[in-house]
């Protein structure tokens, strides 16, 4: 299986998400992360992330006579390889942008659950803004947001920080060759 096919589904890609920032967790702690699945998913779920290389035991430790294992991420097989994005069919991108989505609802509600939930104090925002943007304008775009974004990947968990999920999205809502013209509004 390759990253693509790991990823595409939301608890896969939440469990990654959690272990971003070179965390080391356990599975019953990636339980905690993701409280609205089962135990035996989450646990399935780390194992196809251990068996597809996308997760490494980082350390174990007897626990009560059992062996607790604490992974990472490997930060190498944690993307998707750009040749598996170029051979992308519309269904992978469909079956891919359903599951960030889903990932990204659960992430929120899950947020929304907790007893300490303060989306002012926390800063929670969602937008949408639709822009008029030429091919050349939306590449600087893209280069502006990751050159904020990508810095910050690398930031570890502290006890000031908490983690915030990022989810950039853009595509294009109307075909290219449309053109409003200065009666509809451009």
């Amino acid at each position: 299986m390759n990253a693509w096919e790991l990823l595409a589904h939301p608890v896969r890609l939440r469990i990654v998400h959690a272990m971003r920032g070179g965390r080391v967790l356990t599975t019953a702690q990636l339980c905690a992360r993701v409280p609205d699945a089962s135990k035996a998913m989450v646990y399935r779920h780390v194992d196809l992330l251990e068996t597809g290389g996308v997760l490494e035991v980082a350390e174990e430790r007897r626990v009560r006579g059992a062996v607790e294992r604490g992974y990472r991420l490997r930060q190498d097989r944690a993307a998707i390889d750009p040749g598996d994005i170029a051979s992308a069919t519309t269904e992978d991108f469909k079956r891919s942008f359903a599951t960030a989505l889903a990932a990204l609802v659960a992430e929120f509600n899950a947020y929304l659950e907790r007893d300490d939930v303060d989306p002012i104090a926390d800063l929670v925002g969602y937008r949408q803004h639709a822009v008029w943007l030429s091919r050349e304008e939306l590449l600087e775009l893209i280069g502006a947001m990751q050159k904020a974004i990508v810095p910050v990947l690398a930031n570890e968990p502290g006890p000031d920080r908490a983690q915030y999920l990022l989810s950039p999205i853009h595509f294009p809502i109307a075909e290219a060759h449309d053109d409003p013209g200065p009666e509809h509004g451009g």
